[in-house]
C-alpha cells in the first residue's frame, strides 16, 4: 500500500539550505568568538550559547514547513505514538545497537593490546560546551536535530529517492553540516581533528552506517520519531560515558559498517525501491 503522505514533504532545497546555512552563521561565529585572545571562560561561554541558537536551525527550519499545513501536523503528532504497530525487535535495536557496538568495539581492542579501563564509567567527558554540560548537550542535542531531520527533513528526500539514496545523501549533508563545529574551541569536533587527522575522518565515515541504520528502524517503525532520537542519544550518550580509546571508535564504525552492508543486502527492496508505502 502506498504511502502518499511521505509525498506532501516537498521542499528539500529549501529545507536543507536554510538548516545549513542558519546554523553555520552561528557555529562560524561562535568559533571565531571562541578563539578571541586572551582565552578566558566568558568568551567560550558566548560562544557555547552561539552554537547552541544555531543548532535550533533544523527544528525551526522544519517546523516552517510543517506549520500550515494540517496534514503534516498530524502526520508528525501521530508519529511520536505509534508504537503499537512497531515490532519490539526494532524498540530493542534503537535502545540497545549503539551501546552494545561500542561495547563490543572496545572487547576486540582488547586483543590488540588496548587497556581493560576502557569499560570504567569515568565521570568525565572528552570535551566541553560551555555554560551547558556536556551531559546535557548529549541528550538535548540529538533531540533537536532529530525534531528537524526526522519531522521533515529525511520524508522531503525520501518523496524523491529510494532510502539507500536518501541516507547516503543525508550522510554526505550532516557530515558536511558538522564541519563548522570544528572550528569552535573544545567542542567535540574540534577535539578530535586535533587529536588526530584519522580520527576526524572517522567521525566523518561513521556517519554514512549510522544514518543507513537509523532510516532503517525509523521505516520499519511507521516512521517513528522518538525511536530514532533514542537511537542518536545513545550512539553520542555510550560514546563518551566509558574510558573509550578513540581507536576503538574506529573499530566501532567497522562493526557497523559490516553490520550495514549485511542488513542491505539481507533488505534490498526495502533500500532499493521507490515506493512508498506504509512501514516500507
Amino acid at each position: 500500500m502506498a504511502n502518499p503522505m511521505i509525498e506532501k514533504y516537498k521542499h528539500p532545497v529549501w529545507f536543507y539550505l536554510l538548516a545549513t546555512f542558519i546554523p553555520w552563521a552561528f557555529w562560524f561565529l561562535a568559533g571565531y568568538i571562541s578563539h578571541i585572545t586572551p582565552y578566558s571562560d566568558h568568551y567560550l561561554n558566548i560562544a557555547s550559547a552561539t552554537a547552541f541558537i544555531g543548532l535550533l536551525g533544523p527544528v525551526v527550519v522544519s517546523y516552517w514547513f510543517i506549520r500550515k499545513n494540517a496534514y503534516l501536523r498530524a502526520d508528525v503528532y501521530n508519529r511520536f505514538f505509534n508504537f503499537g504497530s512497531i515490532k519490539p525487535i526494532y524498540i530493542v535495536l534503537a535502545c540497545g545497537l549503539m551501546p552494545a557496538s561500542i561495547l563490543l568495539a572496545q572487547a576486540i581492542s582488547l586483543l590488540f593490546g588496548y587497556s581493560a579501563s576502557q569499560f570504567v564509567i569515568t565521570g568525565s567527558f572528552t570535551f566541553i560546551s560551555g555554560i551547558f554540560p556536556v551531559w546535557f548537550m548529549l541528550i538535548i542535542a540529538p533531540i533537536l536535530e532529530e525534531l528537524g531531520w526526522h519531522t521533515y527533513g529525511t520524508d522531503c528526500l525520501r518523496s524523491r529517492m529510494n532510502v539507500f539514496k536518501t541516507s547516503l545523501l543525508f550522510g554526505l549533508f550532516w557530515g558536511i553540516w558538522h564541519m563548522p563545529l570544528a572550528g569552535i574551541r573544545d567542542y567535540y569536533q574540534s577535539n578530535i581533528v586535533e587529536d588526530s587527522w584519522i580520527y576526524g575522518v572517522n567521525f566523518l565515515v561513521s556517519i554514512i552506517p549510522f544514518v543507513l541504520l537509523m532510516n532503517w528502524l525509523y521505516y520499519k517503525t511507521g516512521r517513528n520519531i522518538i525511536l530514532v532520537t533514542i537511537f542518536h542519544i545513545t550512539a553520542g550518550f555510550f560514546n563518551e560515558i566509558f574510558a573509550t580509546h578513540p581507536d576503538s571508535k574506529i573499530i566501532q564504525t567497522i562493526l557497523l559498517l559490516l553490520l550495514t552492508i549485511f542488513i542491505v543486502l539481507n533488505n534490498r527492496s526495502f533500500f532499493f525501491q521507490k515506493e512508498l508505502t506504509g512501514l516500507d
